[in-house]
């Protein structure tokens, strides 16, 4: 019998290797809004929302002052952070032109809407919120179709207001 993972097993945390500790907590903490939970020195820190014990720990352990890794080489493409409304996501991505951070994406998934960018270490980070499932796009057959479309971007940003 092929062996399923139970439906209620969650992703708790990722764990980033980081070049500057500083920096980063400038995109995450400061940009972002994480809380800082516990820092240890100028060597790690874990961050979450809500006061979770961490879901993004942070660390320079054998990364401090490194480059960034190449684009093409094998490693996490992002990490995914889910927001629990569409307009929190509104916020945030109001929060980042304000800011005028960089983006490298803006999709609407079918299932999601997502903004997508790179921390300061170039990890690539999805910013997203989850359609109400009865709006998932399906086939014929009742199968998933996942796709990935233009964000409406205005529709989006009036829901910060």
């Amino acid at each position: 019998m092929e062996y399923k993972i139970p439906p209620a097993t969650r992703i708790g945390h990722v764990h980033l290797k980081v070049s500057d500790l500083d920096r980063s907590l400038a995109f995450y903490h400061d940009l972002l809004g994480f809380e800082i939970m516990q820092r240890y020195g100028s060597q790690a820190v874990f961050i979450s929302a809500g006061g979770y014990h961490h879901h993004i720990g942070l660390n320079t352990w054998y990364s401090r002052n490194a480059p960034k890794a190449s684009q093409n080489a094998p490693g996490l493409f992002h990490t995914a952070i889910l927001y629990p409304t569409r307009k929190d996501l509104a916020v945030i991505l109001k929060r980042l032109i304000d800011a005028q951070y960089p983006l490298t994406g803006l999709s609407d998934h079918g299932v999601s809407e997502a903004i997508y960018l790179d921390d300061p270490d170039g990890n690539g980070v999805e910013l997203y919120w989850d359609k109400p499932k009865e709006q998932w796009p399906l086939d014929a057959a009742g199968n998933l179709q996942m796709v990935t479309e233009r964000l409406d971007v205005k529709s989006l940003l009036a829901e910060a207001e």
